[in-house]
C-alpha cells in the first residue's frame, strides 16, 4: 500500500493545519482513500475506479490525464511527506 501525508491549510481556515492522507493500493487511479483531518476531527471517502472513470468522462478528459491532474493534486507538492 502507498500513502502520502501533506499538511495543508484550508482557505476557509487559514490559522487552522490540516492534515490530508490519501492511501492507494497498485495505482492512483485503481480508486483510493483520502482522510482530511484538523486533529479534533477527521473525515474520511474512498474514491472507486468506476468514480475516477466516471468523472474523467464527465468532463470529457482521457482518464489518464485526469489520473495524472489527481495525483499533482492529491500527492505531489511542496511540504508534502511521504510515510
Amino acid at each position: 500500500m502507498y500513502r502520502k501525508v501533506s499538511r495543508i491549510c484550508l482557505a476557509s481556515e487559514p490559522n487552522i493545519t490540516h492534515f490530508l492522507q490519501v492511501s492507494w493500493e497498485k495505482a492512483l487511479g485503481s480508486g483510493f482513500v483520502i482522510m482530511l483531518t484538523d486533529g479534533h476531527s477527521a473525515w474520511t471517502g474512498t474514491v472507486s475506479e468506476s468514480e475516477i472513470s466516471q468523472e474523467a468522462d464527465d468532463i470529457a478528459m482521457e482518464k489518464e490525464k485526469y489520473v495524472d491532474e489527481l495525483r499533482k493534486a492529491l500527492v505531489s507538492g511542496a511540504g508534502a511527506a511521504d510515510m
